[in-house]
């Protein structure tokens, strides 16, 4: 089964548990993925790999928390929660986290490759690192790594 029928049976399941704060979560998982099959051309029906699914899954886990750090810098923590549960819900369906030993023995091995040495070479190596750990890690965490040791 793909992650694409995984989440929308899941919505289905939710919906008839009468799980409001799971259905409300999966529906706007389920919309944003027809946004990205209408976007590719595949029309609203359309079914998306599971890279592509990932990858819609992933920029809704970072709004997600993005918008919670906002709520909770207004103050308003309630929504902050709201939001984090979602984003938490939504990291469910996505491959395991590399851990920090992991993802620096990935951008070490990188940049050995590469040869790489001092930060002008940074966008060869976030290149290269991203196609690795293909959704297995965040972006901004990557960044950040490479940046120590490229500078460091």
């Amino acid at each position: 089964m793909s992650l694409h029928d995984r989440i929308e049976d899941d919505l289905r399941a939710a919906m008839k548990a009468r799980d409001r704060e799971r259905t409300s979560a999966l529906r706007m998982v389920v919309a944003a993925l027809k946004n990205r099959a209408v976007a590719e051309g595949l029309g609203p029906q359309g079914r998306l790999d599971d890279a592509v699914v990932q990858q819609v899954l992933t920029t809704e886990v970072k709004r997600r928390k993005e918008a919670a750090s906002s709520f909770e810098a207004g103050g308003r923590t309630d929504s902050a929660a709201s939001e984090l549960a979602e984003a938490e819900l939504y990291t469910a369906y996505l491959p395991a986290q590399l851990d920090d030993a992991e993802l620096s023995a990935i951008v070490d091995e990188v940049i050995d490759d590469l040869g790489a040495d001092g930060p002008q070479a940074m966008g060869q190596v976030m290149k290269a690192t991203m196609a690795k750990v293909a959704g297995r890690a965040d972006g901004a965490r990557v960044s950040a790594l490479v940046k120590a040791r490229l500078t460091g």
